[in-house]
């Protein structure tokens, strides 16, 4: 059979893809190795959060006293929050397959490489091949944990983010090297439930490309938590001999080492895309990346790449929003390109982290005049009766237009206030307008009003 469209990988970015080129009345097949939702489902985004919950939950009952309620003291049960964890991923990934059956696509199981003339060659778990055709073929293999040559995984004492949500035991001590989203997140997840972590980071912040107030605050919320922070630090060496490890960190005092059960490695990511016939269909690749241009056309007519095996921000909204483009681009619509600078970044820890646009360092570098507002949840009614007023919201404004250049946001829940900042820029709404726009009291939102308003010298509640 002949499809309109294969889409080899069903990530977020792959899935997306399919079920927009059905909807424009494209034939369309895809092409998945393992689990129908792929990392984001399966081993990233939604497992990920379910076990943040769990220590969330736990967190909570902790400090139940702080709220008014007693209770006994409470105990994690660690592989039944893993267990979660894992059939919420499962329930996840069947919406996957319903959605494919609900939209007519053919879900081919196997390892796929794709061919010259618009074909992929499909190896199923048995070892038998097929050959499927179609006229557009989108690449979506996704990424995995990198490796650095310090950090050799082996799944054991030295393991990447989908060894570290399916551990069989809690351990008692983790150094987590990498402060980025995954590092961070794990973290707070470990150190919640009662593990000794060290995060070790080799830049001088954490979360290293949010806004430098936003990094400090967490570093501070980190330390008050009980994690050991680590700041331009590198791992340079791993001893696994014993029972647990010794990790040797370089710092700016000199050497230290560190003994823990388990290292978690959360350096970034690699690209997935060895071994899925490239060469020979002769796409070209650059920096371990598939070369595309705007609408996701690689250099070869007809073979398209998305997601996170694409030069883009590694990101799941990121790989769906590529693949809506993409399709629509093949189905001939005029669709526009991604706006890369309006992208809303979040980190699960707690407290949240959440931004999008410049930072004021970046504004500065580029000798942009600027105004900055910054409310913080100390200040904000809804924070105090959650118990929850560490953080802030930090904005920045073109001095001259009133346009939202970036905004910051650490505390609880600004992963689903970070929303309204990214439709603020795309609409090019001002400062005057955001500081007018009356917002529900109250609400945690109700910061992003104040913190425009502090930008103008109009803050009411500071």
């Amino acid at each position: 059979m002949t499809y309109d469209l294969i889409v080899l990988g069903s990530g977020p970015g792959g899935y997306v893809a399919a079920i927009r080129a059905s909807q424009l009345g494209l034939k369309t097949a895809i092409v998945e190795k393992e689990s129908l939702g792929g990392i984001c489902l399966n081993w990233g985004c939604i497992p990920t959060k379910a076990l943040l919950k769990s220590a969330n939950v736990f967190e909570y009952i902790n400090h139940a006293k702080d709220y008014g309620i007693t209770v006994g003291a409470p105990k994690a049960d660690f592989p039944a929050i893993i267990s979660r964890s894992r059939d919420v991923a499962k329930g996840m990934s069947n919406g996957v397959q319903f959605l494919m059956k609900k939209n007519k696509i053919d879900v081919i199981m196997g390892t796929g490489v794709v061919k010259p003339g618009k074909k992929i060659e499909v190896t199923g778990a048995d070892g038998k091949k097929q050959t499927v055709e179609g006229k557009n073929i989108i690449i979506a293999t996704g990424a995995r944990s990198r490796e650095l040559p310090a950090l050799k995984q082996d799944g054991k004492k030295i393991i990447g983010y989908r060894d570290a949500m399916v551990l069989p035991e809690q351990p008692k001590s983790m150094v987590v090297v990498g402060s980025g989203a995954i590092g961070s997140e794990f973290a707070y997840f470990y150190n919640a439930l009662g593990t000794k972590v060290t995060l070790v980071e080799f830049l001088p912040n954490v979360v290293p490309v949010e806004d430098e107030d936003v990094s400090k605050a967490l570093e501070k919320s980190f330390k008050k938590q009980g994690i050991d922070v680590m700041l331009g630090s590198e791992v340079t060496k791993v001893d696994t001999a014993g029972k647990g490890c010794k990790v040797t960190v370089k710092t700016p005092k000199g050497d230290q080492v560190i003994e823990c059960d388990i290292v978690l490695s959360a350096v970034g990511i690699a690209a997935n895309i060895e071994g899925i016939g490239l060469e020979e269909v002769g796409i070209v690749t650059d920096k371990g990346k598939i070369k595309v241009d705007g609408y996701y056309t690689t250099n070869i007519p007809g073979y398209y790449a998305i997601g996170d095996a694409t030069p883009g921000q590694a990101l799941a909204h990121v790989a769906s929003a590529e693949g809506i483009i993409c399709v629509e681009k093949i189905a001939g619509q005029n669709p526009h390109t991604l706006d890369y600078n309006n992208i809303p970044g979040c980190t699960y820890c707690s407290p949240e982290v959440a931004s999008v646009g410049y930072t004021e360092k970046q504004c500065k570098e580029k000798g942009m005049e600027i105004k900055v507002g910054k409310f913080p949840f100390t200040a904000s009614g809804k924070a105090s009766a959650a118990g929850a007023k560490d953080g802030f919201v930090k904005l920045i404004f073109d001095a001259k237009y009133g346009e939202l250049l970036g905004a910051h946001m650490i505390g609880m829940n600004v992963t689903e206030m970070i929303a309204e900042c990214v439709s603020i820029r795309k609409l090019e709404t001002t400062g005057h307008e955001i500081i007018k726009t009356v917002h529900p009291h109250p609400t945690m939102s109700e910061a992003i009003m104040e913190a425009a308003a502090a930008a103008y010298g109009e803050v009411i509640h500071l």
